[in-house]
């Protein structure tokens, strides 16, 4: 792919809008077939309904005004009514290149200290479906906590990425990470180029090209690393990317520290994409219009603020037409989706060797720490020598390595058992319900009927602080997200779903969600809906015995 599609590869079979010959478009809703060996695999509906004028309105007039009480105190401070609490410059540094800078961190101090009480809560127990908070209170507004001495016990945990509910700590489950930590110890102390590389570390690997049928994998000891530190080894200076306009950081970290030029398309949007891959190829670099090196598009498989997964067959469509290169991550969807966690190219039933790079974390759905690249072995190879996370990073635990496998061979059921896909089906079974029933209810929710990754749009900031706080007075956590890390209109919260949860716990869950939407007027949606539970294929769900 040194040089780009030519005129003739431009008049290919798909149309304006991606989409081959065998998809449907029904009532709006995009449900794209693909066929083979006679089985088909249907794209659930996404929504993404737009909340009623009255509430943006609302939205931004809350903001102004808290923008406007925030001057206000920093004239209070500015005068010395107020006591400074931010770090700020000494009078005889004053004429110094600044290190704090006063305007920049007018959102933290005035907006995100008033609410900090709702982040970083401290917990003293698994991470598993229930958990214990521990209590804290802030004599300042929140610029300090002190613990109290008291636990909040068995509060449910809806905002945990235990996908699979892996993250336990049943012992019988944990023979074997407990016998490999006194065979090799905790640390390795060394990275796998020096002394650090363990027969374990290379049973994982095989293990994990096995489990998502490719040629070769790699693993990291840091998910976040794996992106950042392995796009700048694939992609440099004279080189094009394309991504997706709500990728992860990690992501949008990777790209900026390739050197390569970045361009963003629309969330999920063909018409963007494609759009962006004809002037690529049209017009070559900018001033020498010289070909691109290399035009790589990046998607994750579930977007994690979203909950919408990603068009992949159209996305292998138009990459194949316009001769690029594909970067999923699938940190969110690995072990999420798919009849037997194989991620959204099970989901979708496309050939693992159409997507040139698969990254996928450890951290989520096999409830361990770390990630993975995989695709050809000439890539792999090329990143064993070429990745700073592979040459400088320390390798990764054993005992981490030992918790990944045994939760692959459950999920592959080559540990004997039908544990693994007894908790696929379950977390599907969860979201699917979960779902439908706040869709009942007239909250307005994002993403794909798939996706176990749930937002529910609060909007208003206000709102937001109050739907925390009194979901943590019922025993429920939840994880509440707002601007910047989301688009100032759509505040909102994310609910996690697992296999963990049982359906007394959603239910309980869906009780209160719906005594709290009543009290704090959360339910915008103009749409009606009404529950029904989803009739599927018996043979999705049968257990080998």
């Amino acid at each position: 792919m040194t040089k780009t599609a030519t005129k003739a590869t431009l008049k290919s079979h798909l149309d304006h809008n991606g989409l081959k010959n065998g998809d449907v478009r029904i009532k709006g809703v995009d449900r794209r077939r693909t066929e083979k060996n006679g089985s088909r695999s249907f794209y659930r509906e996404e929504a993404f309904e737009q909340a009623p004028m009255y509430v943006a309105v609302m939205t931004y007039l809350g903001f102004g005004i808290v923008t406007l009480f925030g001057y206000f105190r920093d004239f209070l401070r500015a005068v010395g009514i107020e006591k400074r609490n931010l770090a700020q410059e000494r009078e005889e540094q004053k004429h110094f290149v600044p290190l704090y800078q006063d305007f920049e961190n007018f959102y933290t101090r005035n907006l995100y200290m008033r609410v900090r009480d709702n982040w970083n809560r401290p917990i003293c127990s698994v991470p598993g479906p229930v958990f214990d908070v521990m209590e804290r209170v802030s004599d300042d507004y929140n610029w300090t906590f002190r613990l109290t001495g008291k636990t909040l016990e068995n509060v449910i945990n809806m905002g945990s990425y235990n996908y699979l509910g892996f993250a336990e700590n049943n012992t019988d489950f944990l023979k074997t990470v407990a016998s490999t930590t006194s065979e090799y110890g905790v640390g390795v102390c060394s990275t796998r180029q020096e002394m650090g590389n363990l027969s374990i570390h290379e049973e994982l690997e095989q293990l994990v090209a096995d489990f998502l049928g490719v040629e070769s994998t790699m693993t990291f000891g840091m998910g976040f690393a794996t992106n950042s530190m392995n796009i700048p080894a694939l992609v440099g200076k004279g080189c094009l990317i394309l991504s997706d306009e709500l990728n992860h950081t990690s992501l949008i970290l990777g790209a900026r520290l390739s050197g390569a030029t970045i361009r963003v398309f629309k969330h999920n949007n063909m018409h963007s994409l494609e759009k962006m891959l004809r002037e690529a190829v049209c017009s070559g670099q900018p001033r020498t219009h010289r070909p691109w090196r290399k035009i790589l598009i990046m998607v994750e498989g579930i977007y994690s603020m979203e909950g919408s997964v990603v068009r992949l067959p159209e996305i292998i469509a138009l990459k194949k037409k316009y001769k690029a290169y594909l970067y999923l991550d699938e940190a969110h969807s690995v072990g999420a989706v798919g009849p037997t966690g194989r991620g959204v190219t099970e989901l979708f039933d496309v050939n693992p060797a159409d997507v040139d790079v698969m990254m996928g974390t450890f951290t989520k759905s096999f409830g361990a720490a770390g990630g993975y690249i995989a695709g050809k072995k000439t890539l792999v190879d090329y990143l064993r020598t070429h990745s700073h996370s592979a040459v400088y990073a320390s390798a990764m635990c054993p005992a981490i390595i030992e918790q990944i496998i045994r939760v692959i061979k459950c999920i592959m059921g080559t540990d004997g058992s039908t544990e693994g896909i007894r908790r696929i089906h379950q977390l599907a079974e969860n979201t699917r319900y979960f779902r439908a029933r706040l869709k009942e209810m007239g909250y307005i929710i994002y993403g794909n009927d798939d996706s176990p990754v749930v937002p529910i749009l609060l909007y208003m900031p206000g709102k937001v602080v109050a739907f925390a706080r009194e979901m943590l007075s019922r025993k429920i956590g939840v994880v509440v997200v707002g601007f910047p890390a989301t688009p100032i209109t759509e505040a909102r919260a994310r609910f996690c779903l697992s296999a963990a949860h049982t359906r007394p716990m959603l239910d309980q869950v869906l009780h209160h969600l719906d005594e709290v939407g009543d009290n704090l007027c959360l339910k915008f949606s103009r749409q009606k809906y009404s529950y029904k539970p989803d009739c599927h294929d018996e043979t999705d769900y049968e257990l080998d015995s």
